[in-house]
């Protein structure tokens, strides 16, 4: 489904849609388009896009094509989704304890419900924005 979205081929396209939007919520989906994570994640993006695209937009980057954020922002994981505002790294506390990506799937009401509250979030100035529900492991055992 990653042909559904669209891709950003260079740092510098990287940065363009980073800077250039001023209104929206820049959702970044790094990783490759064969990983089957990304495929799962590209399906989910590909569903939520046109629901959210009053307040987010969203690309996809080829980590080994667009190699220039691997170390800034650590993306080490096989897919890894970012939220941008206003040129800012908005942060989602997932409770998890890594604040800064979102590395797992998840269903279609849960992405466009963490999509909102950054979007909110960002909106009144806020850099660090509380996830709707709770991800950590703690009640699962």
């Amino acid at each position: 489904m990653s042909y559904m979205l669209p891709h950003l081929r260079t740092g510098y396209a990287v940065d363009q849609a980073i800077l250039k939007e001023e209104e929206r919520v820049v959702v970044l989906r790094f990783g490759h388009d064969e990983n089957k994570t990304c495929m799962e994640m590209d399906e989910v993006l590909s569903k939520i896009s046109d629901d959210v695209s009053k307040f987010a937009v969203v690309y996809l980057v080829d980590t080994t094509e667009v190699p220039d954020f691997n170390a800034m922002y650590e993306l080490y994981d096989d897919c890894t989704v970012m939220f941008f505002y206003r040129n800012k790294h908005i942060m989602v506390d997932f409770s998890t304890g890594n604040n800064n990506k979102m590395t797992w799937v998840t269903p279609k009401q849960e992405l466009i419900d963490i999509i909102e509250v950054v979007y909110r979030g960002a909106k009144k100035g806020r850099g660090l924005v509380v996830s709707p529900k709770d991800y950590s492991t703690r009640y699962r055992y």
